[in-house]
């Protein structure tokens, strides 16, 4: 099957949300082009609220930038939740299933989650809603079947994130995807190449959960790890390796306190050209013993 028709295929399933392929939206809307950014400080394993705007430097290959916005109350974001329904998940899924309503209870009102599964199909049971009840439902009703088509899951995601900031353009919204597997990909028409590319053009954070199974060795999983821990490193996000099942519910936990632990804030780049170059950015916090955790960078613009 060809990309061509594999997006064409995604689109028209009947029972999943119409995932839009159109241009990106700025977050900021104002006369200039901002680098928004959502930051994660954490002091050992610890997250870290309260801290203020003169406390953080932003760096852009290697040039201070003036912070133009700044925020400390966590803004909405829109999310996705993918969870792998292939035939290796038939006796995890249950315990996955009860993890992932768990996260969905602890989001706040004014965020917006999608449902999407994927074998060897990628399906959206439930498009953007506020709506913990239908949410619960469309994870409860997700089945096993198939292999693994991890990229494709991954890209029509990031299509509908796109797609949904672009309809709500006026927003201050944040964007995640929460992504569990626990396997290599076997069968998405979609390249990691292509994938990786998307992810790091996007405002995307990656939160990776490889559950490993046991029975494979570690041998086995070394592609599907490290997919998922560049796709998180990159984009900002974070990366879990358990080794059973039983330990989902207490990873949910901690990627929902990580996001409402998060700083916003955005900055004018001070490089005026316009190449498409792809610009590293580094967020430092002047207290000792934090770290601060966002994208890796972004390319910037290119024409005229």
């Amino acid at each position: 099957m060809t990309v061509r028709r594999f997006l064409a295929v995604v689109l028209s399933i009947a029972s999943a949300t119409t995932i839009g392929l159109g241009a990106q939206q700025g977050r900021f809307r104002s006369g200039i082009e901002l680098v928004s950014l959502n930051v994660t400080v954490t002091d050992g394993a610890k997250y870290v609220t309260g801290l203020t705007q003169e406390e953080f430097e932003v760096f852009e290959d290697g040039a201070k930038q003036t912070l133009s916005f700044f925020s400390q109350v966590q803004q909405p974001i829109a999310l996705a939740i993918l969870l792998d329904t292939s035939n290796s998940m038939e006796e995890k899924l249950a315990t996955a299933q009860e993890a992932a309503i768990g996260f969905v209870r602890r989001m706040k009102k004014d965020d917006v989650i999608q449902v999407v599964e994927f074998n060897s199909q990628v399906r959206v049971p439930q498009p953007f809603t506020h709506d913990v009840s239908l949410l619960e439902r469309a994870i409860r009703q997700t089945s096993v079947n198939g292999s693994t088509s991890l990229y494709n899951a991954i890209y029509v995601s990031l299509r509908a994130l796109k797609d949904e900031r672009a309809k709500n353009a006026e927003e201050i919204r944040r964007q995640a995807i929460v992504v569990l597997s626990d396997g290599d990909d076997t069968s998405s028409v979609i390249e990691y190449e292509d994938v990786l590319d998307l992810a790091k053009r996007s405002e995307t954070a990656i939160y990776a959960i490889g559950l490993r199974q046991q029975e494979a060795g570690r041998g086995k999983f070394k592609e599907a790890e490290f997919v998922l821990r560049q796709l998180s490193q990159e984009t900002g996000g974070r990366v879990f390796f358990p080794t059973s099942v039983a330990e989902l519910p207490k990873i949910y936990e901690q990627i929902s306190d990580e996001l409402a632990s998060q700083y916003t804030m955005a900055y004018s780049s001070k490089n005026p050209m316009r190449n498409g170059a792809w610009r590293r950015i580094d967020v430092r916090v002047n207290k000792t013993g934090l770290t601060a955790r966002t994208r890796r960078g972004y390319y910037g613009p290119s024409g005229q």
